[in-house]
C-alpha cells in the first residue's frame, strides 16, 4: 500500500474523495487528512507519505507553498495539484517545482484514479530499477576481478579497519580465512642485466621502440603472475597473486613464529623463482617481509619485502631476499602509532564503555613476546598516557576526576608488577574518562535544552519565532538541536512551541477580557483566524466556546 495524504480546505472534497474512491483496491491508504498547508506539514513530518493529494488556494499555506516546502524537505513524496479551471494559469508556475500530476476543477473520481495509477507507476518504475538484482549481480561479477585487484592493493598499501577486510574478502569471493600472512614482491631483474645494456658498437643503431619494450614489460609481468598463479594452485594452496606497480606481489598465509625462509611459503617462492628463469628465459628477484599475526598488518609485511628488494645492490640479483636475514629487527608488537593513538582518542571521547574495554585489550595484549624490554614497555605505556592526559585536556576534566588522589599518575607505571597489573589500572582510568565524558555531554544536553526553554518562554509571542531563530541565538545547527531537544522532552520544538501558545492562550480567555483577536497577538499568532483554528484543533472547541464554558456563560 502506498501511503497518501489528502489536503483540502472544503470538507465536503474531502469527505467525497475519501468515500468516493476503493482507495485500497488501487493499492493506496489514506493515512492522514489536513485542512490547509500547515496542518499538512505536521502530518507529512509524522507519516512520510509516499503521495500528497493537494488543493491550491486554501488558508493559511496554500499548495503551491506546501509543494515547495516538500521539495525540499522530503524530495521524495509526489505531488498531485487539484486546481480549478481560472487557476490554471496560475498553477503552471507549479511546473517549476516538478509537479508529479495536475488533476483541473471539477473533476470526476475516474480522472483522480488515472492521475494516482500515473504516479503509482513512476514509483513503481523507479523502485524496480533500483531493485533490478540480476543486472547488477551482472555488473558486479563483471567488475569483480578488477575489485579484487583494488582490494588486495590497499591491503598492502595501508591498514584498513578489521570489518572492511571482513567483509570485502567474502564479498569478493576470497578466500583468506588464515590469519597469518607473509607479502612478496617480485620484481623482473632484466632492468639490471647486461643483456639490455647498450654495447660499445650500438651507438650508431637505431634507438629500440619504448612503446614495444614497455609491452614486452607488461607481457612479462602477466607471464610472472600466471606462473605464480598455476604454482599455488597446483598445490592448493590459498595465496594471492596481482600486480602492484611495476611488480608482482605474492600474499601467502602463514604460521606463528615461523619464518618464511624455513616454511612451506619459502619451498613455494622459490619454485617460483627456478620457474620463471626457465620457462621464460629472464630471472627475477624476490623480497620477502615478515609473517604480520592479521591481514590488518599486512601492508607493513609488504614494506618490508620491498626494503629487502632494496639489498639486490648488495647481494645481486635472480635470489630471494628476506628481510629477516638481512636486517635485524625488534618486534613491532609495541608501536604505538598515529592510528592507535586515534583509536584510542576517539574510544575515550565517543565510544561505549564496551569498546574502550575492547580496544585496551587490543592495546595491552596479556602474552608478549620475550624480546621486549622493560624499557620498551615504559616508552609504550608513556604514549598511551600521553593520549589520556591529552583527552582530558581537551575535554575539560580534571586530574582530580580521573585519577583522584594520585601524587602523581605517572608514579604509577613504576609500581606494577606485571602485564596485567597494568592493563586493569589502565581499563580503570579509560572508564573513569569515558564516564566523565558521557555525564559532561548529557548534562550538557540538559543545560541546552533548558536553555532552549527558557527562551521559548520568553519569545513565544513573538510570531516570527522559529527553530531557526532559535538555533541562531543558542549557535547550534537545527538538525542537532532537534535530535537533543525531542530526546530530552519526548516532544518536537514545533508541538513544544504550539503547547506552550495555545496553554496560555487559554489562561488568558479564563482570566482576562482580552478579545480572541489581542489574545492571539499575545501567543505569537499574526493571523487570528490560524489561531482559531489550532485552538479548536488542540482543545475542540474554539475560542469564544472555551471562554464562555469557563465562565458559565
Amino acid at each position: 500500500m502506498y501511503k497518501l495524504i489528502l489536503v483540502d480546505d472544503e470538507q465536503d472534497v474531502r469527505e467525497g474523495l475519501a468515500e468516493q474512491i476503493d482507495w485500497a483496491g488501487y493499492g493506496f491508504e489514506i493515512t492522514a487528512i489536513a485542512e490547509n498547508g500547515r496542518e499538512a506539514v505536521e502530518l507529512i513530518e509524522r507519516y512520510n507519505p509516499d503521495i500528497v493529494v493537494t488543493d491550491i488556494q486554501m488558508p493559511f499555506m496554500n499548495g503551491l507553498q506546501l509543494a515547495e516546502w516538500i521539495r525540499n524537505e522530503a524530495p521524495m513524496t509526489r505531488i498531485i495539484i487539484l486546481t480549478g479551471f481560472d487557476e490554471f494559469e496560475y498553477a503552471q508556475k507549479a511546473v517549476k517545482l516538478h509537479i508529479d500530476e495536475y488533476v483541473l476543477k471539477p473533476f470526476s473520481s475516474q480522472e483522480l484514479i488515472d492521475s494516482l495509477l500515473k504516479v503509482r507507476y513512476l514509483i513503481e518504475r523507479e523502485a524496480a530499477e533500483k531493485k533490478d538484482v540480476e543486472l547488477l549481480r551482472g555488473h558486479y561479477k563483471e567488475s569483480l576481478p578488477v575489485l579484487r585487484e583494488l582490494f588486495l592493493s590497499s591491503l598492502v598499501e595501508r591498514r584498513l579497519p578489521e570489518d572492511e577486510i571482513r567483509a570485502k574478502s567474502r564479498g569478493y569471493e576470497l578466500l583468506m580465512e588464515d590469519s597469518r600472512w607473509a607479502a612478496s614482491f617480485i620484481m623482473q631483474d632484466t632492468a639490471y642485466s647486461a643483456s639490455v645494456l647498450p654495447s660499445a658498437s650500438s651507438e650508431c643503431q637505431p634507438p629500440t621502440n619504448s612503446l614495444q619494450h614497455e609491452s614486452n614489460t607488461q607481457l612479462q609481468r602477466f607471464a610472472i603472475r600466471n606462473i605464480a598463479e598455476d604454482l599455488l594452485n597446483s598445490r592448493s594452496i590459498q595465496g594471492k597473486v596481482f600486480f602492484y606497480q611495476n611488480g608482482v606481489v605474492v600474499l601467502l598465509p602463514g604460521e606463528e613464529g615461523e619464518p618464511v625462509a624455513a616454511a612451506g611459503q619459502g619451498q613455494m617462492l622459490e619454485e617460483i623463482r627456478r620457474s620463471i628463469e626457465i620457462y621464460l628465459k629472464f630471472t627475477v628477484t624476490i623480497g620477502v617481509g615478515s609473517i604480520v599475526e592479521s591481514l590488518q598488518h599486512l601492508y607493513h609485511s609488504f614494506a618490508q619485502a620491498k626494503q629487502a628488494l632494496d639489498y639486490r645492490m648488495i647481494l645481486g640479483s635472480n635470489r630471494i631476499i628476506y628481510i629477516n636475514d638481512v636486517e635485524s629487527r625488534q618486534p613491532d608488537t609495541l608501536q604505538f602509532d598515529e592510528e592507535k593513538a586515534q583509536a584510542l582518542t576517539r574510544s575515550l571521547k565517543v565510544g561505549s564503555r564496551d569498546e574502550v574495554e575492547n580496544l585496551v585489550n587490543l592495546l595491552l595484549p596479556e602474552e608478549q613476546p620475550l624480546q621486549v624490554s622493560v624499557e620498551d614497555y615504559r616508552v609504550y605505556w608513556l604514549e598511551m598516557f600521553t593520549v589520556l592526559l591529552k583527552v582530558i585536556r581537551e575535554t575539560g576534566l580534571s586530574h582530580e576526576e580521573v585519577f583522584g588522589d594520585s601524587t602523581h599518575p605517572l608514579l604509577e607505571i613504576n609500581r606494577f608488577t606485571n602485564i596485567q597489573e597494568a592493563k586493569r589500572w589502565f581499563e580503570i582510568i579509560c572508564s573513569r574518562i569515558t564516564g566523565c565524558i558521557a555525564n559532561d555531554r548529557q548534562f550538557g544536553y540538559r543545560r541546552l535544552v533548558e536553555d532552549a526553554k527558557t527562551y521559548i518562554h520568553q519569545h513565544y509571542a513573538d510570531n516570527d519565532m522559529s527553530i531557526t531563530v532559535l538555533c541562531n541565538h543558542l549557535h547550534i545547527s537545527a538538525g542537532y538541536f532537534s535530535s537533543i531537544f525531542k530526546k530530552e522532552t519526548k516532544m518536537t520544538f514545533v508541538s513544544y512551541l504550539m503547547q506552550l501558545r495555545m496553554d496560555t492562550a487559554k489562561e488568558l480567555l479564563s482570566s482576562s477580557d482580552l478579545k480572541a483577536f489581542e489574545i492571539a497577538e499575545q501567543v505569537g499568532f499574526a493571523d487570528p483566524n490560524y489561531f482559531s483554528f489550532c485552538f479548536r484543533k488542540t482543545f475542540g472547541m474554539t475560542p469564544k466556546e472555551y471562554r464562555s464554558r469557563v465562565r458559565g456563560g
